[in-house]
């Protein structure tokens, strides 16, 4: 993730931020460079409503997860955002819960 070692104090500072957990100094980089502003702003910005919201927005996008949403793939945008199917059993059910609700 770009991160340096653990004496960097990376970790902690590129930690999970934003509405899908934007996480490392890899990421923060990206997406500080699409905005224009430093990493520092960035991570400030990031802890905004605004900036929680955009950077989830920017994730889905760079990552093209609309993919896995269209097709209603949910392991896939999972192993998308976190790597990993930590939680799956909930965010099917989840998912199941919202598109009740929506209709569909």
């Amino acid at each position: 993730m770009g991160n340096g070692n653990e004496a960097s104090g990376d970790g902690y500072r590129y930690c999970g931020r934003g509405l899908i957990q934007l996480t490392g100094k890899d990421n923060y980089t990206f997406f500080a460079g699409s905005l224009g502003i430093t990493v520092e702003e960035a991570s400030e910005y990031l802890a905004t409503f605004e900036g929680a919201a955009q950077s989830a927005c920017w994730f889905w996008e760079q990552n093209n997860l609309n993919r896995f949403a269209d097709a209603n793939d949910v392991k896939g945008l999972t192993r998308a955002i976190n790597g990993g199917y930590i939680g799956i059993i909930d965010r099917e059910e989840h998912t199941r819960h919202a598109l009740h609700v929506l209709g569909t």
